[in-house]
């Protein structure tokens, strides 16, 4: 009785070991590269401030001031005011949690099809292989900025339909990663194996192939939420996007392009915080890239 009762809570302890040394093995390999690191750093403390600092801001985002207009950065004002007299700190902080949700809404949809599409279309081959990967072939000739814009002008400008754009777009480049892994997968000796044994195709796929191929799926999707949130502030910018007074920031960067000679400041920080978040997810993305993927390691 007492080897039977103490066996269980001996496997979930060695389990436990098992996966605090490979999240220290890959945070040890993640500081090696810096920039990465660092960009990693700047992320949460960026999505920390999204969650907690609209409820420490002192200002409203969204009442206009016509007394207050223009201001530069102060003490009052950190960043200074718009052209409606609101506080820029303010509205930054406020739009940081519109331009995540739309990064990583817009990127978890397009992958979870990108992923069936490319799961389906590398393990089953054939014509239906044919027919997605000409589809996609079709989506990839279009530049991802033209596509998106041509689909929130049929759809009608609005930030759900951003991420609508968003998301399809980033579909084929989804689907022909995972397809080429799963491809890779598919010739290897224990797939073979599981088939003989009578293993089902839908547990073939979720517990043998895809858990396989889950790094090059996360180091892309870590860079494509970059890519995701430079277009959605692209279309914002173009007035597609988020309607005024939502605090976004590329809607921001657009009010400010005609301050922006005497009064820059107005679309200075707009536009430094999307290069700023931008530049950390293409950092961590390349250090996910070197750590996750075994063909890059030196």
């Amino acid at each position: 009785m007492r080897n039977l009762t103490t066996a269980p809570v001996t496997a979930e302890s060695g389990q436990s070991r098992a996966r605090q040394r490979r999240w220290k093995s890959f945070y040890m390999n993640l500081r090696k590269n810096k920039a990465a690191l660092l960009g990693g750093y700047f992320l949460f403390f960026v999505i920390v401030a999204s969650i907690i600092g609209p409820f420490l801001t002192r200002y409203d985002p969204t009442i206009v001031d016509y007394s207050s207009k223009l201001l530069k950065p102060s003490a009052d004002h950190w960043f200074g005011t718009d052209h409606n007299g609101r506080d820029i700190f303010t509205r930054i902080v406020h739009g940081m949690h519109l331009t995540l949700s739309v990064g990583f809404i817009s990127v978890i949809i397009g992958a979870a099809f990108g992923i069936i599409l490319g799961i389906i279309s590398g393990y089953y081959g054939g014509k239906l292989d044919s027919i997605i990967m000409r589809i996609t072939d079709v989506m990839l000739a279009f530049p991802g900025i033209l596509l998106a814009l041509a689909i929130v002008s049929v759809l009608g400008k609005s930030l759900f339909n951003v991420i609508i754009a968003v998301s399809i777009f980033s579909i084929p480049t989804f689907a022909r990663i995972v397809r080429g892994s799963t491809l890779a997968v598919r010739k290897l000796e224990y797939i073979d194996a599981m088939r003989s044994l009578g293993a089902s195709d839908s547990r073939i796929i979720f517990k043998h192939i895809l858990p396989n191929i889950s790094s090059p799926i996360i180091v892309q999707a870590t860079l494509r939420i970059a890519v995701a949130i430079l277009t959605a502030s692209g279309l914002s910018f173009l007035g597609l996007g988020a309607q005024p007074p939502t605090p976004e920031w590329g809607a921001m960067l657009n009010d400010g392009r005609n301050y922006i000679t005497e009064h820059p400041h107005v679309a200075l920080f707009p536009g430094l915080s999307i290069v700023l978040v931008v530049v950390a997810f293409n950092l961590l993305g390349d250090g996910l890239r070197d750590v996750l993927d075994p063909k890059t390691k030196k």
